[in-house]
């Protein structure tokens, strides 16, 4: 079974994120992405447009002080959707973590339009950013 162009795509989003391409990120985000993070921490919310998620992502990096990695365990995708399983880690002033989450991408036309997180141990990733 081949792998779906969306799984291909959301795959080289995250090997794009690990290395700080954001020329590839920026053309898998669309231009009006809707991203929803989750949590009761300083970053928890919505984020609306590529500008503010790319803020976003840069405060994340701050605040876990470049720390902040997200291992890909498997990619599930279809045409209008992709399914991340992924093992985030990350340190801040001396604290490291270690959490499964799950991504969920709504896509169109290759692009991501609408971005949810959902984390197995909320409260730790809550507690680390504060």
């Amino acid at each position: 079974m081949t792998e779906h162009p969306n799984a291909a795509r959301l795959s080289a989003g995250y090997a794009a994120f690990a290395a700080g391409d954001l020329a590839v990120l920026n053309d898998l985000f669309a231009e009006d992405i809707e991203w929803h993070e989750a949590g009761r921490h300083q970053l928890s919310g919505d984020y609306h447009g590529r500008d503010a998620v790319f803020g976003f992502l840069g405060k994340l990096m701050e605040i876990t002080e470049g720390t902040f990695r997200a291992d890909v365990h498997a990619i599930l995708a279809d045409d209008e959707h992709g399914v991340a399983l992924v093992y985030l880690s990350a340190s801040k002033g001396g604290r490291s973590i270690e959490v499964n989450d799950v991504h969920v991408a709504h896509m169109r036309g290759g692009k991501i339009v609408e971005f949810w997180d959902a984390s197995a141990q909320q409260d730790v990733l809550d507690e680390l950013l504060g």
